[in-house]
């Protein structure tokens, strides 16, 4: 289970604050990096942090109605 996943009841506004300073942390460290092997472990937690935020839209459109 992800971290957004263990947290349902997070204010959708909390979410996408703690979203995108996860995606800010991992695309610092992903510029920082000189190692290809580490880049590309970033890479895959940048697209992880993609599917969290794709979800954390379509469950606040689904509570907007």
């Amino acid at each position: 289970m992800s971290e957004e996943e263990s947290r349902p009841t997070e204010d959708p506004l909390q979410q996408a604050e703690s979203l995108l300073e996860r995606l800010e942390r991992t695309r610092q460290e992903l510029e920082s990096t000189q190692d290809p092997d580490r880049a590309i472990e970033i890479l895959s937690e940048l697209a992880e942090i993609a599917k969290e935020v794709e979800a954390a839209l379509a469950r606040a459109k689904k509570e907007a109605g």
